[in-house]
């Protein structure tokens, strides 16, 4: 079993990725969001920059899964997203701080930071936002860059290496290579280490004296066998029996 901190949140609890979402219920809505709120979990979310600056929340580079939409989101504006609906659904793309309006401190809130570019500053848009907001958050990234960002400008903030093999994943094998090996690990210096389920347990993560959290953790009997070697899942597509791990 990886390193664990009680003081840490996101050691204990279990964490709804892209909150807790259903076929009525988007993944990254508001409403999955409250749901995941009122039944205790916490919340994981992905951030992204509109064209005019705006910190949405939406996972997906285009809008096409989500929407039906043939756009890629950084070339629309807030106003023109807020014209879309999620999965046939009355709910709409929320900013950042809409979410942050709803769960005012109900829920911690773990965010995924997904930039498109170095220079569109998606990192300081975020920790503007986040300045404001008194309650449990944390950041974390497949950018290491991002993720050095928060160490250097905002170190109170936790921060966490997110990674795993990415077979699947269309990126330059050099960067394939140096994030399956956490080779930022010691340039990051990360509060926690969020690993693909399906490459655990490996010499990378256990050689490394931080909190493992797990993604994507989809029914009980994984959550079990993600516990024994994790200290907390992100999970979706059920409802874990408690939402704390103690």
């Amino acid at each position: 079993m990886p390193n664990s901190t009680r003081s840490n949140w996101f050691c204990k609890y279990k964490i709804a990725h892209r909150g807790l979402h259903s076929d009525t219920m988007p993944e990254n809505s508001l409403v999955a969001f409250d749901n995941a709120c009122n039944l205790g979990f916490a919340i994981e979310l992905d951030v992204r920059l509109s064209k005019d600056g705006e910190v949405v929340v939406f996972h997906d580079y285009d809008l096409k899964r989500l929407c039906g939409e043939d756009a890629n989101l950084n070339e629309l504006s807030l106003s023109d997203l807020k014209k879309f609906h999620l999965n046939g659904t009355k709910y709409t793309i929320p900013t950042l701080k809409e979410v942050l309006d709803l769960v005012n401190g109900r829920s911690p809130i773990m965010i995924e930071l997904k930039p498109n570019k170095r220079k569109e500053h998606l990192e300081e848009k975020v920790y503007e936002i986040l300045k404001k907001y008194p309650y449990d958050i944390a950041i974390k990234s497949f950018n290491p860059f991002s993720v050095l960002w928060f160490k250097k400008h905002a170190p109170e903030v936790p921060r966490g290496m997110l990674a795993g093999y990415l077979k699947d994943i269309r990126m330059p094998k050099i960067y394939k290579y140096l994030i399956k090996r956490l080779k930022f690990f010691n340039l990051i210096k990360p509060d926690f280490i969020s690993y693909d389920f399906g490459n655990l347990p490996n010499k990378y993560v256990s050689s490394k004296n931080v909190a493992v959290l797990t993604w994507t953790i989809r029914s009980k009997e994984q959550e079990k066998q993600a516990l024994a070697v994790a200290n907390n899942v992100i999970f979706e597509n059920y409802i874990p029996a408690s939402p704390t791990n103690y």
